[in-house]
């Protein structure tokens, strides 16, 4: 579910032109970490779990814990990314074309990519993460990631703590401003039909003719409002499906790494790794549910995944989408023109 669900949602953004924004360039990355964690970190933690051993040596059990800690820890950096992004996008929309540029959003996938090294191969590969005695007592046949205080506290907020409480107050102050955006538009709206009803009254006094007050670039301004709306609120959905998914996980990591006497069964260990790897499967299913662009772009790409003959390409669903949104536009806006054009000619 997870290599697929997340190879379908690159090879769709590579595929359609509309989705080619800076948003999903943040998307495709961490489409491509959840990949990464499907066929790096879960295929060993279900080796372990299936043969109640570990059986691949010592060199690649730090390989694999620096794996699970680099990408939890990238994972949440993308989607801290994508908040700065809406936050921009939605709360300073004039600074948005300016501060979001492709190379700004190169230069933050880069950090997001090199930051977690130093909480994940480094200190673990040189032994910093540990206490003495597990580095004495270690065995060939068990890969236990037994961490010391110190490096509980640091890569836990680094990973988790600090990145999550940027992501809420950035969404807090999303939302806030959604709300005031959409209040806005709703009272001019309602001013908006008032006074084409007295302007109609007016004209039906006078037997003059008002057309509609709405221009183009006005509707253009208020859909783009919408979809940016539309966007913020899937990607809060996906930033609190991974926080659902990780919050139990790193409240049990920092607990036990904290408290000496305190044991946790088994059973509880496998099921925190489990509900947050389940979250690299969940994303795409979210994008399919909550987001149209990329429900209709799946839907083409797997028609052609799965069709001997792709009937219809990339560009050709491109093209059908800007003759249907060409062809509302015909039915919306010329009905004042033809009145016009039947009263010249009467």
């Amino acid at each position: 579910m997870a290599v697929l669900g997340n190879l379908l949602v690159i090879v769709s953004v590579m595929r359609h032109r509309k989705l080619r924004v800076i948003t999903n360039y943040f998307v495709v990355s961490l489409a491509f970490a959840d990949i990464l964690v499907a066929m790096v970190v879960m295929p060993f933690n279900f080796s372990v779990q299936f043969n109640q051993r570990w059986v691949f040596g010592q060199t690649i059990c730090d390989l694999w814990n620096s794996s699970d800690v680099y990408f939890t820890s990238t994972s949440i950096l993308h989607l801290c990314c994508i908040s700065v992004d809406r936050y921009y996008a939605i709360v300073k929309p004039l600074k948005y074309p300016i501060k979001m540029t492709k190379k700004m959003a190169f230069v933050m996938l880069a950090a997001t990519w090199l930051s977690p090294i130093t909480i994940s191969y480094v200190p673990i590969f040189m032994g910093w993460y540990t206490t003495a005695d597990h580095l004495q007592h270690r065995t060939v046949d068990e890969c236990e990631f037994k961490v010391n205080k110190p490096y509980a506290v640091i890569s836990s907020s680094i990973s988790f703590w600090i990145p999550c409480t940027i992501m809420i107050f950035t969404y807090l102050a999303i939302f806030k401003e959604a709300n005031r955006q959409e209040k806005a538009l709703h009272a001019r709206a309602g001013n908006a039909m008032l006074m084409h009803r007295h302007s109609r009254e007016v004209g039906d006094k006078n037997g003059a003719l008002h057309l509609n007050a709405n221009t183009p670039t006005k509707d253009r301004n208020i859909l783009k409002m919408k979809r940016e709306h539309k966007a913020a609120r899937t990607l809060g959905i996906i930033m609190g499906a991974f926080i659902l998914c990780w919050l139990p996980f790193f409240l049990f990591y920092v607990s036990t790494s904290l408290c000496d006497t305190c044991k946790c069964p088994d059973v509880v260990t496998v099921i925190m790794f489990w509900t947050g790897y389940f979250n690299s499967a969940l994303n795409p299913i979210i994008y399919a549910y909550f987001n149209r662009d990329f429900r209709n772009a799946f839907k083409n790409t797997l028609a052609c995944a799965f069709c001997s003959f792709c009937r219809r390409s990339a560009s050709d669903l491109d093209a059908m989408e800007r003759l249907d949104r060409r062809g509302s536009a015909q039915l919306r806006v010329p009905v004042p023109s033809r009145r016009a054009s039947d009263l010249a000619s009467l």
